[in-house]
C-alpha cells in the first residue's frame, strides 16, 4: 500500500491523471491488447477527468483500445437523466475523448433482471481479461462505489440499499430533495475491485480526513469498506493534504518520505513524451 499526498485538489487530480496515462502509454495497447479501466463518479475524480481530455486533446494519450468499466448506476433513473452515472461519464469524460462506445460499460439500473445485469457485468470484466487498474474513490462514511458499511469484503456486482448518509450526502445532486434521491443502486463488489491488479484510490478534502484514517491507520473492518484495500498487493492511495487531518503527523512525514526516496516509481509528473 502506498499513500501520495499531494498539496491541494488540482495537484493530486493531475498526479492521478499522469499516472493513468503512464500506465497506459507502458502497456502499449493495440487491436489484440485492450488496457482495462475501472472508473468512479462523483465530485472527487472530476479533475482527473478533465485532465485525461486535455492529454487526449495534447495528442498524448489515445482510448481507442482501452475498455472501461465503471463502478455503479442508480436504479430506476432513466439512463439520460442529468443524473444519472451514464449522463455523468459521458458528458464529464467519454464524449470528449477517443473510446468506442462499446468499450464504455456501464451497468444498467433499468434492466428487467437486476441481477442477470449484475451477472453479465461480472461475465463481461472476466471476458475483458479482468481490470488492470481501478480507480475509485470514497464516501465521508468508507464507502467505495456502493459498497456501504458493513458490507461484505468478498462481494460481487450486485444490487444494494444505499445508506441514509450516502443519500443525504447526494442530495446536492437531486436540488436537495431526498424524495428525488434513488435508494437503490447496481454496484461492484468490494471483491471485484480487489481483483484488479492495481487500485487507485482519489481522497480529497477535510471531510473525507476521517475515512483515511480508517482506511489506513486501522484494520480491516466491513464498516469502513475502503480498509480492505490494505490487502491489496497493489494499492495507491491518492489524497490532498487536507484528508491528512487525522492521520498521525509519523505516518503523513513517512509516506511523505517515500515520495522523495522514490521519486521516480511513485511520481509520475515527468514527461509523458519519454514513455513513447
Amino acid at each position: 500500500m502506498r499513500l501520495v499526498i499531494l498539496d491541494n485538489y488540482d495537484l493530486a487530480s493531475e498526479w492521478a491523471a499522469k499516472y493513468i496515462c503512464n500506465r497506459i502509454i507502458q502497456f502499449k495497447p493495440g487491436q489484440d491488447r485492450y488496457f482495462t479501466l475501472g472508473l468512479p463518479t462523483g465530485s472527487t475524480p472530476l479533475g482527473c477527468y478533465k485532465k485525461l481530455i486535455e492529454y487526449h486533446k495534447n495528442g498524448d494519450l489515445s482510448f481507442k483500445y482501452v475498455k472501461t468499466f465503471n463502478m455503479d448506476e442508480y436504479v430506476g433513473l432513466p439512463r439520460n437523466h442529468p443524473e444519472s452515472y451514464h449522463s455523468y461519464m459521458w458528458n464529464n469524460f467519454f464524449k470528449h475523448i477517443d473510446i468506442d462506445p462499446n468499450n464504455a460499460h456501464i451497468l444498467d439500473g433499468n434492466a428487467s433482471d437486476l441481477q442477470a445485469e449484475c451477472d453479465a457485468f461480472e461475465k463481461k470484466i472476466e471476458e475483458a481479461g479482468g481490470i488492470d487498474l481501478f480507480v475509485g474513490g470514497i464516501g465521508p462514511d468508507g464507502h467505495i462505489a456502493f459498497n456501504e458499511p458493513g458490507s461484505s469484503l468478498v462481494s460481487r456486482t450486485r444490487l444494494k440499499t444505499l445508506a441514509m448518509d450516502t443519500i443525504l450526502a447526494n442530495a446536492k445532486y437531486f436540488d436537495g430533495d431526498l424524495s428525488k434521491v434513488p435508494t437503490m443502486a447496481l454496484t461492484v463488489g468490494v471483491g471485484t475491485v480487489m481483483d484488479a491488479r492495481e487500485v487507485m484510490i482519489l481522497i480529497t478534502g477535510a471531510h473525507k480526513a476521517f475515512a483515511l484514517y480508517k482506511a489506513i491507520e486501522e484494520g480491516v473492518n466491513h464498516m469502513w469498506t475502503v480498509s480492505a484495500f490494505q490487502q491489496h498487493p497493489r494499492t495507491i492511495f491518492v489524497c490532498d493534504e487536507d484528508a491528512t487531518l487525522e492521520l498521525r503527523v509519523k505516518t503523513v512525514k513517512y509516506f511523505k518520505g517515500l515520495m522523495h526516496v522514490h521519486n521516480k516509481l511513485v511520481d509520475p509528473l515527468y514527461s509523458m513524451k519519454e514513455e513513447n
